[in-house]
């Protein structure tokens, strides 16, 4: 498989969900999701304890079955009044990304199930989640998470950060026979993009989020 060459910096601002480019029909070979994989387990974590762990379905079945689950809780989603084509409305340059942000995650909620390879990052619980914050917890597996769609990104691979399947997390763990004392922390469905049109994207202005020493 040949990489990409892209600059650290291009890498960085120019991996972005896809959703509605992705390849349905082009199967992705395993060896070159193991080649992300093994990227992503280079990714820091508390202790380094590694309780990470990655489930990579490709069965047909498997897949409608979580497609359902998913298509379900991103109909729940959008009843809610709270998706992303909500947000921003009273800005028309904020609003019509948005407005495209809902319309691209409405087509991949539809087609869920059809993309060949969906990999779910988990982390083992043990005792379950603890209570309070638990940045400890997630931060020691969704920068490997991040980790793995750089890779899929320098090696035409489209991916795109969701959550949405958790609604139904004890459905999908029954499903799939993840253990207990293991929780999801991200689905990451992934195929081939069509097109190559990749750019940063909008984004706030620095000096609006910025805080030195002090709020």
């Amino acid at each position: 498989m040949t990489i990409k060459p892209l600059a650290p910096d291009e890498l960085l601002t120019t991996t972005r969900s896809v959703r509605k480019r992705l390849d349905l029909t082009r199967p992705v070979p395993m060896d070159l999701v193991r080649e992300c994989l093994e990227i992503a387990l280079q990714a820091p974590s508390g202790g380094n304890r590694q309780g990470w762990h990655w489930l990579v379905v490709t069965d047909a079945g498997l897949r409608k079955a979580i497609g359902d689950y998913y298509r379900r809780s991103l109909r729940a989603y959008y009843e809610s009044g709270t998706s992303a084509g909500k947000l921003f409305q009273d800005d028309p340059v904020r609003g019509a990304t948005q407005r495209r942000v809902s319309d691209s995650s409405e087509y991949l909620g539809e087609h869920m199930g059809e993309v060949p390879v969906m990999v779910i990052g988990c982390i083992t619980a043990t005792g379950g989640l603890p209570p309070g914050n638990q940045a400890g917890l997630w931060g020691s597996l969704l920068p490997a998470a991040w980790s793995y769609m750089l890779a899929a990104r320098s090696r035409g691979l489209g991916t795109a950060w969701t959550t949405l399947h958790l609604a139904y997390e004890s459905e999908i763990a029954e499903l799939l026979g993840i253990p207990s004392d293991v929780r999801q922390g991200v689905l990451i469905p992934t195929a081939h993009y069509t097109g190559d049109t990749f750019r940063p994207a909008a984004r706030q202005p620095l000096d609006e989020v910025l805080h030195l020493d002090r709020w």
